[in-house]
C-alpha cells in the first residue's frame, strides 16, 4: 500500500469527540410503498408505515402507522391509521389517533376524526370533522380502571359489614 508522506493523509486514528449519537428507540423507519401504476382493490392491512403513490380502492387499515398519500396517490377508501398525511385525493373516511396533516396539493372528500389536524392554504376539505382530545380518551381508560376495581372493593366491605353485625349478636 502507498503511504502518502504528507501527515494529513496519514491513517492515525481521529481523535474521539465528545459527540455520542442519540440511540433511538423505536426500530429503523420501515416503510413500504404502493407505485404510481400499482392499482389495489380490497383490503390493506399491516403493521408498517405506507406510501402510496398509486391507486387503493376499499379499506387502509394502519393503527399504530403513517399513511402517506403521495402527489399522484388517489385513494377510494376508508382509512384508519396513527397518522394520515395527503398530498393526493383521498374519496373516504379518515380516522387517526394522532393526527391528519392535509398539505396544500392535497384534496380530502370524507369525514375526519382524529386528535390533531393540519390543513395547508390551497388544500381541499369536503365533509365533517370531529376533533377529538386526548383528555377525553385518558377519561375513558380511567373510568373503565375505576369501574372494574369498584366491584373488587365492594368484595372487600362485604365481609367487614358481616363482622360487625355478627360482633353485634
Amino acid at each position: 500500500m502507498l503511504q502518502s508522506p504528507d501527515p494529513k493523509y496519514s491513517q492515525t486514528p481521529a481523535a474521539p469527540s465528545s459527540y455520542t449519537p442519540v440511540k433511538t428507540v423505536n426500530p429503523p423507519l420501515e416503510q413500504a410503498t404502493i407505485g404510481r401504476t400499482l392499482v389495489i382493490k380490497g383490503e390493506v392491512s399491516g403493521s408498517e408505515s405506507l406510501f402510496i403513490d398509486g391507486r387503493v380502492e376499499g379499506t387502509i387499515s394502519l393503527p399504530d402507522n403513517r399513511v402517506t398519500v403521495g402527489r399522484n396517490g388517489h385513494v377510494v377508501a376508508n382509512v384508519s391509521a396513527k397518522e394520515v398525511v395527503i398530498m393526493g385525493k383521498v374519496q373516504g373516511n379518515v380516522q387517526c389517533t394522532d393526527r391528519l396533516d392535509l398539505r396544500s396539493e392535497g384534496s380530502l372528500t370524507g369525514d375526519v376524526i382524529t386528535h390533531r389536524i393540519s390543513v395547508e392554504e390551497g388544500s381541499i376539505l369536503k365533509g365533517g370533522v370531529e376533533v377529538r382530545t386526548q383528555e377525553k380518551k385518558d377519561q375513558k381508560q380511567n373510568q373503565q380502571q375505576t369501574q372494574a376495581k369498584q366491584p373488587e372493593a365492594q368484595k372487600q366491605e362485604a365481609p367487614k359489614t358481616m363482622a360487625a353485625t355478627a360482633g353485634a349478636q
